[in-house]
């Protein structure tokens, strides 16, 4: 039986002052006991078990991949006017642009800190489409970001969701499937692993390195690579000359900024635009989440995490932020999770990105 707080003797010290009394360590997170004790707190959501009990726990850190300096690559926060907006008790972005598949897809970022590049591959891909009235379709490649935006930070040690952005208006980013896939410019090449439980894929094997910086499509990719960053987006790039000379070309996104840290002005922007890309610190808990409305409950923090968020709504009288993980369909609810809405739970309503597609 798992008693949190409880002192238990240690041992018996000869120093003169009687016994030593220690506080038992917690049990580890990814235990039965764990588990169990979080349900017993009888909080808003359901624990189960993600990750097997003997899961590398330096493979866990590895999965938050928001550098702590985040606020110092903070884009401009966008002013919005929402108090004409008549804001829906719900709003599920998979149903609000059905012709938009990438909305229901959930990808899995592998044993790499890459969650900063997933939240915004995936997010620009769901933009890109929906400002094109679904005429359009992009799948942004998760591994050019990845290992080209050199100011995004150190690849799959950590990266920053605003320098993301920022890349990919003044840089761009070519097109590529998930891992195993011949879809694209330059498909995923870090391996989908089961991070959990006991499934279909191979299990991670440790931290992969940060793929080489490789300006080139795959040889059964017909389009080469510079005509890729437009493809589908700009018809004809333009650069701009600054007064040192440097030539910047804008290849894709044509803006880029954070939202404000306020309930309706995110509701506001993906209502008007698309998902958004959403960082939070993780804590201990999160690992087991399983169903229901998400609020940390119990555990130590253990690094920053970078998601697409999709939408919101409310269950049983609690509001949430619907959202889409990047590890695998096996984590959490398919993929998916809720947490707690209109609080800046865990900070994830400071740390909104977004960006407009350009496509003239």
């Amino acid at each position: 039986m798992f008693l949190y707080g409880v002192l238990f003797l240690a041992g018996i010290l000869c120093c003169g002052h009687g016994l030593l009394w220690v506080a038992p360590s917690d049990p580890h997170p990814l235990s039965d006991e764990y588990i169990n004790h979080v349900n017993s707190l009888n909080s808003t959501w359901k624990a189960g078990r993600n990750f097997a009990p003997d899961y590398p726990w330096k493979e866990i850190l590895i999965l938050m991949g928001v550098r702590e300096d985040l606020r110092h690559h903070r884009l401009p926060t966008k002013l919005t006017i929402s108090d004409s907006v008549v804001v829906p008790k719900s709003f599920d972005s998979r149903e609000a642009w059905p012709d938009c598949p990438t909305i229901r897809e959930i990808r899995d970022q592998g044993s790499c800190g890459s969650c900063w590049a997933f939240g915004a591959v995936e997010a620009m891909s769901d933009r890109y489409c929906i400002h094109s009235n679904a005429k359009k379709h992009f799948h942004f490649s998760a591994e050019d970001l990845l290992s080209c935006c050199h100011i995004c930070g150190f690849g799959c040690n950590g990266g920053n969701p605003g320098a993301a952005w920022s890349y990919w208006v003044n840089s761009g980013i070519v097109s590529g499937g998930n891992y195993d896939t011949n879809m694209g410019c330059q498909p995923y090449e870090i391996p989908a692993c089961e991070h959990h439980i006991i499934g279909p894929r191979p299990n991670c094997t440790g931290e992969d390195k940060t793929p080489k910086c490789v300006e080139q499509c795959e040889s059964s990719y017909s389009i080469p690579y510079e005509k890729d960053l437009k493809h589908g987006i700009v018809d004809n790039y333009f650069c701009s000359v600054d007064p040192t000379g440097y030539r910047h070309f804008y290849y894709a996104g044509r803006e880029a900024y954070s939202v404000g840290n306020n309930e309706m002005d995110i509701q506001n922007e993906i209502m008007k635009n698309g998902p958004v890309e959403a960082a939070f610190t993780v804590y201990e808990d999160f690992l087991t989440y399983k169903s229901g409305v998400y609020q940390h409950a119990h555990g130590k923090p253990l690094g920053g995490h970078a998601v697409r968020m999709l939408g919101w709504g409310e269950e049983d009288g609690t509001p949430y932020w619907l959202i889409a993980n990047s590890w695998n369909t096996d984590w959490g609810n398919g993929g998916y999770f809720k947490i707690l809405r209109g609080k800046n739970h865990l900070g994830i309503e400071s740390e909104i990105s977004a960006g407009l597609p350009r496509y003239n």
